[in-house]
């Protein structure tokens, strides 16, 4: 059954009904909290399913990666996605390294702030990524 949002105009709480597609628009709304008639209906957030090869499809597009070198923020913002994506923890350096990147900070000068991560990202440091 369809879940649908509404905003109580009386007492201005949040709410949700479930509902069939046929009792939607037929059925009285009613406030559960102050019993008002008079409630207007939300838009809430979709979902958008996709199966693993789908959202692994969209990391791979090469478009993603353009300006990345000169942008430390969209750097940061695609290491995001691409860990959120995959689904697995990657540590918290790895989260202070994209929070870094997100402020704004540039790869060098996190590899100089944090120079214990280059040893465990391998010889070549933060510059590979």
């Amino acid at each position: 059954m369809p879940t649908y949002q509404y905003r109580c105009e009386e007492c201005s709480k949040r709410f949700e009904l479930f509902m069939t597609y046929d009792e939607y628009g037929a059925k009285q709304v009613v406030c559960p909290y102050c019993e008002s008639t008079s409630v207007q209906r939300r838009i809430g957030r979709i979902r958008i399913a996709k199966s693993e090869e789908g959202r692994l499809d969209d990391l791979a597009d090469p478009s993603m990666l353009d300006g990345l070198e000169d942008d430390p923020k969209a750097l940061g913002r695609m290491m995001r996605k691409m860990s959120n994506e995959m689904g697995e923890d990657m540590g918290p350096e790895f989260d202070e390294v994209i929070d870094r990147l997100e402020s704004g900070q540039s790869p060098e000068d996190i590899e100089e702030a944090l120079p214990e991560l280059g040893d465990e990202m391998g010889s070549g440091g933060m510059g590979d990524f």
